[in-house]
């Protein structure tokens, strides 16, 4: 019986709250799963740093030319890529897709699309394979990733401490974090 491997992971936080999961994304040539140690640290040390942006409504991932030329790919076949807009044939490519902290997905089949704001677009194809998690506590944004994904996270059977309320002095900072008095701001309309 062959044993899983350890899970590879990464969390990036935000200062702030966003709405773009974006993150340093290295690209490399493709290797098999299971490559011996010396052709994973050639592919890491190679790899070439793009930004990613993660996307849940896209199901599979996403290189722009840019990257294409920067590798000199070759297409590797066609597919048929369906947007809000049009359905279209764009080629397809082979490449290592290397995440923070050193999360190697080596083999991964990309296509080539118009993208805005970033190199690569982190598609379904990818999310799925692990655990994703977004989390905005006190006004911050924290995504986490891990591969393979090894356990199920459901918020509505995990169990949590309740919340226990306590009054808001009118005087002190509001909650919302916008710095005024909770009296100017979100208590305004409270008696």
């Amino acid at each position: 019986m062959t044993s899983l491997p350890p899970p590879q992971s990464f969390t990036t936080r935000y200062n702030g709250h966003t709405n773009t999961l974006k993150v340093e994304t290295f690209i490399s040539s493709p290797i098999a799963p299971g490559a011996d140690a010396a052709l994973l640290s050639d592919t890491i040390n190679n790899a070439k740093k793009y930004i990613g942006i993660w996307d849940t409504g896209a199901t599979n991932s996403v290189i722009s030319q840019k990257v294409v030329d920067e590798w000199n790919l070759k297409p590797i076949g066609m597919a048929q890529v369906h947007s809000v807009t049009e359905t279209k044939l764009c080629e397809t490519f082979l490449v290592s897709i290397l995440l923070p902290n050193k999360v190697i997905m080596p083999a991964v089949r990309v296509t080539k699309g118009e993208l805005v704001g970033c190199d690569v677009l982190i598609g379904m194809d990818i999310i799925a394979r692990g655990d994703f998690a977004v989390t905005n506590k006190d006004g911050k944004t924290t995504f986490s990733f891990r591969l393979p994904s090894i356990e199920e996270i459901d918020f509505v059977t995990r169990k949590t401490e309740p919340i226990h309320s306590t009054k808001i002095s009118r005087n002190s900072p509001c909650p919302c974090g916008s710095g005024r008095k909770y009296k100017k701001c979100c208590g305004k309309n409270t008696v």
